[in-house]
């Protein structure tokens, strides 16, 4: 019998595991199945981009996956079983399980509301692909001189202000910060972010926390109202609670609890990569939900699961976070280094060059999405008599 690997979630860490595993593993050994709720590959990277009118190119899954061997299923998870080993899904054939030896959960986060009120009936958002076409269809019915309202000053917020701001020259956009806007940052990024702001015409009310949203204002602490005919959620990400109510263990954040490997410590057939694993990176401290921490788990994950199916000594892959990217609209952007601390160096790249740095990596990650088997090794690796036994775990990278 085949060993059966279930990824849940194709977003950017479960649509590479997927094709990384595929690429790697003798068909004649393993079954993957990969689960998703829509049919194409989604470019969370640039929903923003997305909601204020741009078109995006679309990757059907089926497509992208043709050829691999990699099962497709158009599903929604509804819930884990780790102790069955089973997951049980909905979809156009109804409710069913789906069983397996190893699991790869990779179900992303979405945008966390804190319990704000009003946030649920009347924000909207750019963390997942219908949330975004609903905020796309209601800037579209926007007139000119209506005020859009952005609450959040991380990476999100900021891009989603920029360029919304540069898309809707003829909307007043504000931004609402907790703190100090890009504070961050180095210096000298500040004034470049600042700079981009007011360029943009986007206003910034800093040390501004929401506490309310109502159809067409926003309530700051204090009791302040902001107009806004829209408001555009941003305050963080949050992780489903599937995780938890399965008996997985998990951090305050509900995010999977991992070791160096990427593995649930309380489940040992389970790994997580992205958003929803708590994994500490090489800092000692948790990595940040993002894309960068996704490529990074996600490459240890599969590494971890290859080498321990096929009897070979785990490779650790570097856990360290680089700096920032952020976009602001299509011409500009920062690129912010940090060291080890996750303490900003004082050197920053901006302007077009770090734009067109930023439009790379995307493209980069978008076209590694939909070209698994690129670069392919000529001979698979089979599955070792013992697969799972050998649990060395060296110093050296994965190739």
């Amino acid at each position: 019998m085949k060993h059966r690997i279930v990824v849940l979630g194709a977003g950017y860490a479960g649509a590479f595991a997927a094709g990384s595993l595929a690429r790697r593993l003798s068909s004649a050994d393993v079954e993957i199945t990969v689960v998703n709720a829509v049919p194409d590959f989604v470019e969370r990277m640039r929903l923003h981009q997305l909601a204020t009118g741009q078109d995006l190119a679309v990757r059907g899954l089926a497509d992208v996956f043709a050829g691999t061997g990699v099962r497709l299923c158009l599903a929604r998870v509804t819930g884990v079983d780790p102790a069955c080993r089973t997951v049980a899904v909905t979809g156009e054939d109804g409710d069913r399980e789906l069983a397996y030896d190893t699991l790869v959960y990779a179900l992303g986060s979405s945008a966390a509301r804190h319990d704000v009120p009003g946030v649920a009936e009347y924000a909207f958002d750019v963390a997942g692909l219908s949330s975004a076409l609903r905020l796309r269809e209601r800037l579209a019915r926007l007139d000119g001189g209506g005020t859009v309202l952005v609450v959040g000053e991380g990476l999100t917020g900021i891009e989603t202000a920029t360029e919304l701001a540069e898309s809707r020259p003829d909307l007043s956009v504000a931004l609402a910060a907790r703190g100090e806007l890009g504070a961050w940052l180095s210096p000298k990024a500040r004034r470049h972010l600042r700079r981009a702001f007011d360029r943009l015409g986007v206003t910034v009310h800093e040390h501004t926390g929401i506490e309310a949203v109502e159809p067409t204002r926003a309530i700051a602490s204090g009791g302040a109202a902001i107009p806004a005919d829209v408001t555009v959620w941003s305050a963080g990400f949050a992780v489903h609670p599937i995780a938890a109510a399965g008996g997985l263990a998990v951090a305050g954040t509900g995010q999977i609890v991992v070791d160096r490997t990427m593995r649930s410590v309380s489940h040992p057939d389970v790994y997580a990569a992205g958003d929803c694993a708590y994994a500490i990176g090489d800092n000692g401290r948790p990595l940040p939900m993002s894309c960068a921490s996704a490529g990074f788990t996600t490459m240890q994950a599969t590494a971890a699961i290859i080498a321990r199916l096929t009897g070979t000594e785990v490779p650790t892959i570097g856990l360290k976070y680089h700096g920032n990217h952020i976009s602001l609209g299509r011409r500009d952007a920062i690129f912010q280094m940090v060291d080890g601390d996750v303490r900003s160096k004082s050197w920053y790249l901006g302007g077009r060059i770090a734009a067109r740095l930023k439009a790379g990596v995307l493209k980069g990650a978008g076209f590694g999405i939909a070209h698994p088997t690129f670069g392919r090794p000529k001979r698979k690796r089979r599955l070792a008599a013992a697969a799972g036994a050998p649990d060395r775990i060296g110093a050296r990278a994965a190739a």
